[in-house]
């Protein structure tokens, strides 16, 4: 350290002279004392080690920047333009309004979440939901878990543990984060018989495999991949009937799931529930996040006797719902019972069902404002692309949609392109596009606050630049 740095370093104030300003006084009202006296002895430090001078008001200045920064919400909202509706990095499914106020009303006081008020005993928690369940899908009963996998997991355990459960080869999926079916069926102690091949499983591999050891049959539905040509699968109804005829258990897991046909909306058809119960699984298991546009939960249906022995299964403890989910999740499937209006009370729904004349509107509506909070930056026009539904579900089905394509001006390299992308990212409510073909897209499929993506567009224009 020269001798002009260490006389810096000697003439930077002491942290308590730092405390006694005004300025900060009103930073400990804002934050607690703790913090405040820790942001100071951190700048502090930062600034002896590095030898700099700084001015006291400097000093205050980067602590409220830090206190700021460490107190920001690490979950906040964005604007998911990434043309992926159920997007599960962001979340998937965002939840109706009534689902809100029940979650909300859920956390602010004591509830009758296993409590029954007409005996005053203990009551169970999946009877909240488990009602709706077997209403909507025909099913004797019903319970909920923390998701998806783990309900497979609940089903696999209870019925398989120490024995094998049958999945064609072709169904050994690997869900997001490298999560694999083997694996999962591994640490739920059950051991796999893979029958067929990758492509062609028939009804006679399955019967062939079926012996003392067998727990269980499991049809995994294959929403997040597609294999095309010489293929070859057995139907639900087949193994069902097979599995009956043998005395074992059939278990249809869903992957998303659906409650309704949306074929209605003019969407591709995804299996529901129901359907699947109604040929012949005895339990199916499915997502309450996903096509069903509800929060995060695994919902097992099925017969009632399967059910309850999933129920009496130690691990269901572990996996069950909070009240919060609970509630949201009843408000959901409430929706369901008045499909007519479900496209309008369902963000999910009607963010996948929105007419893409709508999109190009709202597109129209945008582009001024776009144009001129990013003149010098990026040239921005509309262009049409494709939207896809996300979170595994119908993987090959595209939705038409419209983007608003951003490319960055006298910049040719893919770093001017990242460049913008991170700058949309860093504003206040971050814009997460997608980067395809040396532009940012901005799928509008998912923007219905067109009032707070403009505003904040022209508020902080001057900050959007490539760096």
């Amino acid at each position: 350290m020269t001798g002009e740095q260490r006389q810096r370093r000697s003439a930077l104030p002491a942290v308590d002279r730092v405390l006694r300003t005004e300025e900060t006084a009103a930073l400990v009202a804002a934050y607690g004392r703790p913090l405040v006296v820790e942001a100071v002895r951190a700048e502090l430090a930062r600034l002896r080690k590095c030898g700099a001078a700084a001015s006291l008001a400097s000093i205050i200045e980067e602590c409220a920047a830090a206190l700021e920064r460490d107190l920001r919400p690490s979950q906040r909202r964005v604007f998911n333009l990434t043309g992926t509706v159920l997007h599960t990095n962001l979340g998937r499914a965002p939840l109706p309004e009534e689902a809100i106020g029940a979650a909300i009303e859920a956390m602010r006081d004591p509830t009758t979440l296993e409590y029954d008020t007409a005996t005053g005993r203990r009551g169970e928690r999946d009877n909240h939901v488990a009602g709706w369940l077997t209403r909507l899908t025909g099913a004797e009963a019903a319970l909920t878990v923390n998701n998806n996998a783990g309900a497979l997991v609940l089903a696999l355990n209870t019925l398989a543990e120490g024995r094998e459960t049958i999945v064609s080869r072709g169904e050994l999926i690997e869900i997001g984060g490298s999560f694999r079916l083997p694996d999962i069926m591994a640490r739920a102690g059950t051991r796999l018989r893979e029958v067929g091949t990758t492509n062609r499983t028939h009804l006679a591999d399955y019967a062939d495999a079926i012996g003392p050891q067998t727990g269980l049959v499991l049809k995994v539905h294959t929403s997040n991949y597609a294999v095309h040509g010489f293929t070859a699968a057995v139907p639900a109804p087949k193994l069902a009937e097979l599995a009956a005829n043998r005395g074992i258990p059939f278990i249809e897991d869903l992957g998303s799931g659906s409650l309704v046909d949306f074929e209605v909306w003019g969407l591709p058809h995804e299996p529901t529930a129901a359907e699947a119960l109604a040929q012949g699984a005895d339990l199916v298991t499915f997502s309450g996040d996903k096509l069903l546009g509800g929060p995060q939960a695994g919902l097992v249906a099925g017969r009632s006797e399967l059910v309850k022995r999933l129920a009496r299964n130690p691990l269901k403890r572990a996996l069950r719902l909070d009240k919060i989910r609970l509630a949201a999740l009843e408000a959901v499937l409430r929706l369901y019972a008045d499909p007519g209006r479900l496209v309008e009370r369902l963000p999910a729904l009607r963010l996948l069902a929105r007419p893409v004349e709508r999109i190009r509107a709202a597109g129209e509506r945008l582009l001024p404002t776009v144009q001129r909070a990013l003149h010098g930056v990026a040239e921005a026009s509309l262009v049409e692309t494709k939207s896809q539904i996300g979170s595994g579900a119908l993987p090959v089905s595209l939705l038409p949609s419209i983007a608003l394509a951003l490319r960055p001006r006298s910049h040719t390299s893919g770093m001017a392109v990242e460049s913008l992308a991170r700058a949309l990212r860093a504003l206040p409510i971050p814009v997460i596009g997608r980067i395809e073909a040396g532009r940012v897209l901005l799928d509008l499929r998912c923007l219905e606050d067109e009032t707070a993506f403009t505003e904040q567009l022209g508020a902080y224009s001057d900050k959007i630049h490539l760096s």
